[in-house]
C-alpha cells in the first residue's frame, strides 16, 4: 500500500470530505510521525504498534567490493512493534 492509494481509499470512504483534504491530513499525520521520530520521540498507535528508534553503535565493518575495513558511524533506525489487536488480526487471517 502507497500513501497514494491511502489517500484514495480514504477520500472514497468519506464522500463528504473533498480529496484534497484528505491529502493534507494524511500528508500531515506522516510530516507529524517523521518529525517526532527524527526528534528521538516514540509514537504509540493503541491497538496497532509503537514506532520508535533504536541507537546503533559505532562499528568496524567490511567493503564487500575490496574486503577492507571500514569505520560505519553510530546512526539512529527506526523499528516498530506491533500492537497485541494487529497480532491478533494477523493471525486470525493467517488461519
Amino acid at each position: 500500500m502507497t500513501r497514494s492509494s491511502i489517500i484514495d481509499t480514504l477520500a472514497s470512504k468519506n464522500p463528504h470530505l473533498f480529496y484534497r483534504d484528505v491529502e493534507k491530513v494524511v500528508l500531515a499525520v506522516f510530516d507529524e510521525i517523521s518529525k517526532n521520530l527524527s526528534q528521538g520521540n516514540r509514537i504509540e498507535l493503541r491497538g496497532f504498534g509503537v514506532l520508535g528508534t533504536k541507537e546503533r553503535k559505532a562499528r568496524v565493518g567490511r567493503n564487500p567490493r575490496t574486503g577492507e575495513s571500514v569505520q560505519v558511524d553510530s546512526k539512529s533506525i527506526p523499528f516498530f512493534k506491533m500492537g497485541k489487536e494487529l497480532k491478533k488480526k494477523l493471525n486470525a487471517s493467517n488461519k
